[in-house]
Parts: C-alpha cells; sequence; structure tokens
C-alpha cells in the first residue's frame, strides 16, 4: 500500500500533464488561449481529485495482487 503523499503526488505529476494536453486541445478545438485554458483547468481539477479517490481505493483492495516471493540463492 502507497502513502497518501506519493498518491498525491503521482496525482499532481499526471494533471500536470493532462493540463498541458488539455491546454493545447482546447486552443486548437476553441481558437481562444483563455477558454481552452479554462476548459483545460476545469477538467484537471475534476481529474486530479478522482484520481487520487481512485488510487486510494484501490490501494486498499486486495483482489489481484500477487504475494512477493523471496528466491533463494542456490
Amino acid at each position: 500500500m502507497e502513502t497518501r503523499r506519493r498518491s498525491l503526488v503521482k496525482a499532481t505529476i499526471w494533471s500536470l500533464m493532462g493540463l498541458a494536453m488539455m491546454s493545447l486541445i482546447g486552443w486548437l478545438a476553441t481558437g481562444s488561449v483563455a477558454v481552452g485554458g479554462f476548459m483545460a483547468l476545469i477538467n484537471t481539477c475534476i481529474g486530479l481529485v478522482m484520481y487520487v479517490l481512485y488510487e486510494r481505493v484501490w490501494a486498499s483492495i486486495s483482489w489481484g495482487r500477487v504475494g512477493i516471493s523471496h528466491w533463494s540463492k542456490g
């Protein structure tokens, strides 16, 4: 299980990458840096919250995890 801080840092970095891409797409789609940027900012804020919640939920679910095996050297 990872720490909340790690989940938040991962989500923040992911969101910043998404913000950059969505700003570009928004600008190209609307022709306006302000409108495209605003759309990207709203999308990024929603995405950040959802990603952190998603990561925290999955961090608490043990289904599908494989235990770590220790291979002995022989």
